[in-house]
C-alpha cells in the first residue's frame, strides 16, 4: 500500500514536472512588445481552424463588393499588411510571414465591429464605417485587429482557457470530444463570442497590446494614427452606459483615450512619414 502511494506520488511529480517543462517550451515573444506569452496549441492548428470558420463566416454573410467602402477596406487592409510584414522582418520575425494569406471584407452587418482571424482574415461590419466615418479611423481599426493576428492572442486565449477548465486537455482531444463548444471557444478567442470570469483581465491584457501593436502597423502604412484620438472619442460618445472596466473584456473608453495619448501615441508617430 506505502509502495503504490509513493508510486502515485512520483507519477503526479513527473506529470507536473512534464506540464511545467511543455509550458516553458511554449513560452514565445510577443512581436513590438516582446511580452512573453503562452502557446500550447500548434499555429497550424489555428489556420486550420480560422479557414474553416472563416469560410463558415463568409457563406452565412452578405459580402459587399465594388462599392465605394469596399474598396477603401481593401484598399487600408492591403497597405496595413505590406506595412506588418516589413515590420515583421525588421524585428526578426520573418518566419510568420508565411501564415498570412491575407483577406480583406465588408459584410453587412449593423454591428459595429471588426476581427481579424488567423491567417490574416479580416472582416469589417458596415455599422462600423459611421463610427470610423474616414479611411484613417478604418485603420485604426483594422491596424488593432490585424495586431491581435500578429501577436497570436487568440492562440494565448484558447491555452490559457483549455489550462484553466479542460484540465490541460489537448485541442485534438478537445476538438473529437466537444467539437462544438471548441468551435465556440475559438470564436470567443477572437472576439466573436463572450465569456465572463478569469479570463478578462487577460482579455483586457490583449486589448492594450493590440492598441499599442496596431497604431504602429497603421503609421507605418502612412496613416496618421493622431486619428485614434478621435476614433475613441467617438466611440465613447456612442457607448453610453457602458459595463465598468472590470466587467469588460476591453478598457474602458477612457484609459483606453488616457494610454494612447500618454504611451503609445509617442512610440508610434517614430514609424509616421507622414506631415
Amino acid at each position: 500500500m506505502i509502495r503504490t502511494i509513493k508510486m502515485i506520488r512520483m507519477k503526479r511529480t513527473f506529470t507536473a514536472f512534464v506540464v511545467i517543462a511543455l509550458i516553458v517550451q511554449s513560452c514565445q515573444r510577443v512581436p513590438v512588445s516582446n511580452r512573453r506569452q503562452l502557446h500550447l496549441l500548434p499555429e497550424s492548428t489555428m489556420l486550420s481552424m480560422s479557414l474553416d470558420n472563416y469560410g463558415k463566416f463568409i457563406k452565412e454573410h452578405q459580402v459587399i463588393s465594388h462599392t465605394a467602402n469596399a474598396k477603401m477596406v481593401q484598399r487600408a487592409g492591403e497597405k496595413i499588411a505590406v506595412a506588418t510584414e516589413s515590420l515583421l522582418r525588421e524585428l526578426g520575425y520573418q518566419d510568420r510571414i508565411p501564415e498570412f494569406q491575407w483577406e480583406f471584407n465588408l459584410v453587412e452587418d449593423t454591428s459595429q465591429n471588426a476581427w481579424c482571424m488567423p491567417g490574416g482574415k479580416v472582416v469589417v461590419y458596415t455599422g462600423l464605417l459611421p463610427v470610423t466615418q474616414n479611411e484613417t479611423a478604418l485603420a485604426v481599426v483594422m491596424g488593432h485587429e490585424i495586431a491581435h493576428a500578429v501577436a497570436r492572442h487568440g492562440n494565448e486565449r484558447m491555452s490559457q482557457t483549455l489550462a484553466l477548465y479542460a484540465g490541460g486537455m489537448a485541442l485534438d482531444v478537445a476538438l473529437s470530444q466537444k467539437p462544438e463548444q471548441t468551435r465556440n471557444l475559438f470564436l470567443a478567442a477572437y472576439g466573436l463570442g463572450a465569456s465572463v470570469g478569469v479570463m478578462l483581465p487577460f482579455s483586457r491584457k490583449h486589448e492594450s497590446e493590440a492598441d499599442r501593436i496596431g497604431l504602429i502597423f497603421m503609421a507605418k502604412a502612412g496613416y496618421n494614427p493622431r486619428e485614434a484620438i478621435n476614433f475613441w472619442q467617438r466611440m465613447e460618445a456612442l457607448s453610453g452606459g457602458s459595463p465598468p472596466e472590470f466587467l469588460s473584456t476591453h478598457p474602458s473608453h477612457q484609459t483606453r483615450i488616457r494610454d494612447i495619448k500618454e504611451k503609445y501615441l509617442p512610440e508610434a508617430l517614430k514609424y509616421y512619414q507622414g506631415e
